[in-house]
């Protein structure tokens, strides 16, 4: 069983993030936990060459099942995913702005969505996740949708101002940087950062910061369970606890206790695995 994120080919690393494997196999006799999927800075490509998913949207209770390819943007709430017993996805996890930059479609227009992914891309999809199926090896699986991502690049739509550095920058900070300090370091005024990120992120900066620090707290109490939680809000670049329990109840509707009290049953969790910190691939 596996669940790793490898890096992507200097070829494609203007694109993609990362890419994530994520193998579960259950026994038939075995009910099956939800995954309850937090708000991180993703905008993701999913297939699943085997058992798909099942995702209730926590706020609408709208559900969304049985898609071999899955694109979704940037989301704002939790999200409750459930799936079968012979569990593959293949992520392709991209940075902010490559949605734009390959498709020509700004990223608000895609926040919050579950998408069949075959509506945005070709239906060369069909072929990638058969070929995901026919395969046991993971590399092997790595190269195919790297040789998609490939493909998409070639096709271009549109050359944009990238803020990769910025997201880079936000990445490595302890504390939020200002609007003001993100404006001066893209050379643009608050209203032009602002434009600029809803139309690469699908989220204004104060909200995707946000994400963004909450996103780092979760993985902090993954990766260092015996941390209390004043431990990671100050880790996180939280001034207190109270603030780290704000975003836990805004983006999940529970309260830092609670919501891992139900992290600690995902299904990964079962074969000693967690979701913490972005880890290196070969």
């Amino acid at each position: 069983m596996i669940l790793r994120d490898f890096i992507p080919s200097p070829q494609v690393s203007d694109f993609v993030q990362v890419y994530r494997i994520v193998h579960l196999v259950f026994d038939k006799s075995e009910i099956v936990p939800f995954k309850a999927y937090p708000p991180r800075r993703e905008h993701c490509l999913a297939f699943y060459p085997f058992d798909r998913e099942k995702v209730e949207y926590r706020s609408s209770g709208k559900v969304i099942e049985n898609l071999p390819v899955v694109f979704y943007g940037q989301q704002t709430e939790v999200t409750h995913r459930h799936i079968g017993h012979q569990f593959l996805v293949v992520q392709i996890i991209f940075h902010p702005g490559a949605l734009t930059s390959l498709l020509g479609i700004p990223a608000s227009d895609f926040t919050n969505l579950y998408l069949h992914a075959e509506e945005l891309f070709s239906s060369q999809l069909r072929d990638v996740n058969e070929q995901l199926h026919f395969t046991s090896d993971y590399l092997q699986m790595i190269g195919i949708v790297e040789n998609f991502v490939l493909s998409l690049a070639k096709k271009q739509r549109k050359n944009h101002r990238s803020l990769t550095p910025l997201f880079t920058y936000i990445s490595q900070q302890r504390e939020v940087p200002s609007i003001d300090q993100l404006a001066d370091l893209a050379c643009m005024s608050s209203k032009q950062l602002e434009r600029v990120f809803q139309q690469q992120t699908g989220v204004n900066p104060k909200l995707y910061l946000r994400i963004a620090r909450f996103d780092r707290a979760f993985r902090c109490k993954n990766r260092f369970e015996h941390y209390d939680w004043l431990r990671v809000a100050v880790e996180c670049g939280y001034h207190d606890y109270q603030h780290l329990v704000r975003d836990y109840k805004l983006f999940t509707g529970l309260t830092p206790v609670a919501f891992h009290h139900v992290e600690n049953k995902a299904p990964e969790r079962s074969f000693g695995l967690s979701e913490n910190y972005y880890s290196s691939g070969g």
